[in-house]
């Protein structure tokens, strides 16, 4: 059973016969810019929820875990996601601050890794995501916490057919913004 099941995984399709072209030297120098840009193809492409992700963390003794969730915002102050203090990511996140995002766009054959520490955003700016999500009821929930990923390390990567995949690295951040230099 074992060996048809390995099989069956071989055989399964990876990406689409049309891939998008991406030339590492023409990408924008910073990477958030990039980010949209790419997004925005995803968009157009029909890519479903693409600013869905996941998210790693890991607990005090480095044991990871991984799950996905929804990029809420880039800005000065990083990459935004939130969750509960109270959950399992957010206690992750209190013992050993630091996470990467994964966002993978089949159709495209793209993905972005974005890793690096992770700071709590002010209550105010947490109550207000709070009070943003869809279905919200006037309610407040003191738990709620957005927080912003910081990027040390930014990598774009462009499947190919002949396996020949572009990767495209951002090294150590230079600002706020996440604008990181190509290493």
């Amino acid at each position: 059973m074992s060996e048809s099941f390995r099989r069956m995984l071989r055989a399964l399709p990876d990406f689409p016969a049309e891939l998008p072209d991406f030339d590492p030297e023409t990408a924008p120098r910073n990477p958030a810019e990039l980010f949209r840009q790419w997004l925005n193809e995803a968009l157009a492409a029909g890519v479903p929820q693409p600013n869905a992700c996941s998210l790693a963390t890991a607990d005090a003794e480095g044991r990871p875990s991984a799950r996905m969730l929804i990029l809420k915002d880039i800005d000065g102050d990083g990459w935004h996601f939130a969750t509960s203090r109270e959950s399992r990511k957010g206690q992750e996140l209190t013992a050993n601050p630091h996470a990467a995002l994964n966002f993978f766009w089949q159709p495209l054959g793209r993905q972005v890794r974005v890793a690096g520490d992770v700071v709590e955003l002010s209550a105010e700016a947490s109550a207000a995501d709070w009070r943003d999500r869809p279905g919200a009821d006037g309610s407040t929930n003191p738990a709620w916490q957005l927080y912003a990923l910081r990027p040390r390390e930014l990598e774009f990567w462009q499947a190919r057919h002949d396996r020949r995949h572009i990767r495209h690295r951002y090294g150590p951040q230079t600002d706020g913004a996440g604008a990181a230099q190509p290493s």
